[in-house]
């Protein structure tokens, strides 16, 4: 790492981070109208089209994350990196049969979060509570590893100073950061990162053509590149006595590698931020729409995968993987595009990081505090609310980072993957059913969430005894799977037995405000959307 402070690119990255602090506030001006409530300020008035909803879904999606933790994981271990790459191309088909109907009876009722359906489909405010504190719980790291995102091109830039040097320092500008997203988050709401996601998704289209094409001439080609990746990979670990990575996954990884893709693809958009974005669109087609263009995304991202590659070809070395790629580009770019790129992953970091902690606080709004605490609250009182709780599960994210060893900023957001998966029964499930009975769902979740946060805890790594991965044996099994569809399973199994048995001993079911043609509505229409075909029981039944 080179020392001392990179003028030239840490002024570039000053002047986009600057700009796009303005845009963040002057979005609050942005097609907004003089309505005081939660739809305007957490949902941007669901007016988005297509092309607003595909950049704000796009800047939700692939994030910081995208930028330092993915590439970093196949620069450490190789081609099992790789699984994001298939589970974002496996979830479009997924959410293509369900988020249309989401959108429809949210539209319909007025429903700002997953848990408002929840609670509307199966009468339900406890399983509507378990959904939104998942959500939170589930945010909150996803957010830290945005900030991490952020510390780590600052560190590259010799921003911050070591890691010996006091706390105050090292972290001022994480800090800094954090200040100027909580305050245009705040102002804005989700117009903020709807208006700097255009920004966002062109910088790191351009950086990525430059890196795909730049990088490897000057490595010798891609030949070059991958015979570098093999010998590394080659080498044994002196802890464990084996290859260190592979370029392909061996016959003991398959099941780790198909079921860390399957079951990330499962938990994308339960995430409350995923489904935020999603709701801010003015009509079920746009989001039918998006769900065919934004695999343009996963070719992105398989470009930007092969950066871990190169950075062991261009001999990085760095102890904390974090740093590799935007170590790389510090040594392979020239100053003024070092600081584009840095730039790039920073507001990278920012778009994700605004909208997730608008969709927490919005959880928290309607499905704990109005539901629970304040039922009579005015739409004025509930978007003040939102913007307060915006505050404080940033201040919970920061303190994640902080507190946390940010060598695994990568399993900050696989943990929050195997809680938010224990939702999509309740979500998913609603959208198609109403034959699974609401205490059963949440007899599922608890035990899908106990069984997974124990497991994760019980994985150990070389740098950390608890938490260290997301990886176990599968029981009945033998075999090493991710810890979040396992749990899954078990919840699922759970919940489909305990409908049997509540059914038949007539258990309460709770009341179903909503009815099967609320789910194929459209903005504005009077009639019915015909809609895909629904194979066994009925939406409303």
């Amino acid at each position: 790492m080179n020392g001392g402070v990179n003028g030239v690119a840490l002024t570039v990255f000053i002047i986009f981070f600057l700009a796009v602090t303005v845009m963040g506030f002057l979005a609050a001006r942005w097609r907004r109208s003089e309505s005081d409530s939660l739809d305007e300020w957490g949902l941007g008035g669901r007016s988005f089209g297509t092309w607003i909803t595909w950049f704000l879904l796009g800047g939700d999606l692939y994030t910081a994350y995208t930028f330092v933790a993915v590439p970093a994981a196949i620069y450490a271990a190789g081609a099992s990196g790789f699984f994001a790459v298939p589970y974002t191309i496996l979830v479009y088909p997924l959410i293509f049969t369900f988020l249309p109907r989401l959108w429809s009876v949210s539209h319909k009722h007025g429903y700002v979060t997953t848990s408002d359906f929840v609670r509307g489909r199966f009468g339900s405010k406890g399983l509507s509570l378990a959904v939104a504190i998942t959500g939170i719980l589930a945010t909150m790291p996803y957010i830290a590893l945005q900030l991490v995102g952020i510390q780590a091109v600052l560190d590259v830039m010799g921003v911050g100073g070591g890691e010996n040097t006091n706390w105050f320092v090292k972290d001022l500008p994480l800090l800094i950061a954090f200040g100027v997203l909580a305050a245009y988050t705040y102002s804005s709401g989700l117009r903020a990162p709807a208006l700097i996601a255009f920004v966002k998704d062109g910088l790191i289209y351009l950086v990525i053509a430059v890196a795909i094409i730049y990088i490897p001439i000057k490595l010798g080609g891609f030949d070059d590149i991958f015979a570098a990746a093999g010998k590394k990979f080659e080498q044994l670990n002196p802890a464990t006595g084996k290859p260190v990575g592979a370029l392909a996954p061996g016959d003991a990884g398959h099941w780790t590698y198909a079921t860390l893709a399957l079951g990330s693809a499962l938990a994308l958009f339960m995430y409350p931020h995923s489904i935020t974005a999603t709701l801010s669109s003015k009509s079920r087609n746009v989001i039918r729409r998006n769900t065919t263009i934004l695999p343009l995304y996963s070719l992105m991202l398989g470009l930007l995968a092969l950066l871990g590659f190169m950075a062991i070809a261009a001999g990085i070395k760095v102890q904390n993987g974090q740093l590799a790629i935007p170590q790389l580009f510090e040594d392979m770019f020239p100053d003024w595009f070092t600081g584009v790129a840095f730039a790039a992953i920073g507001i990278g970091a920012l778009v994700p990081a605004a909208i997730m902690s608008i969709a927490a606080a919005n959880l928290f709004t309607r499905n704990i505090y109005k539901d629970f605490i304040k039922p009579d609250a005015t739409p004025a009182q509930e978007t003040k609310v939102s913007k307060l709780v915006s505050l404080l599960v940033k201040v919970g994210a920061l303190a994640f980072v902080l507190t946390m060893d940010k060598t695994v900023a990568i399993n900050f957001q696989l943990l929050g993957g195997i809680w938010i998966l224990q939702t999509m029964p309740a979500l998913v499930g609603g959208l198609f059913t109403r034959w699974f009975h609401r205490w059963a769902l949440l007899a599922g979740w608890a035990v899908g969430m106990v069984y997974g946060t124990l497991a994760a805890y019980g994985v150990a790594s070389p740098t950390q005894a608890h938490f260290g991965g997301s990886s176990d044996e599968i029981p009945g099994i033998g075999e090493i799977g991710y810890i979040g569809l396992t749990a899954f399973v078990m919840n699922v199994i759970v919940t489909v037995v305990l409908t049997f048995v509540l059914k038949a001993v007539k258990a309460p079911a709770g009341v179903d405000e909503t009815s099967p043609e609320d789910y194929t509505a459209d903005a504005g229409d009077k009639g019915v959307q015909q809609d895909l075909p629904v194979v066994g029981v009925g939406a409303g039944h």
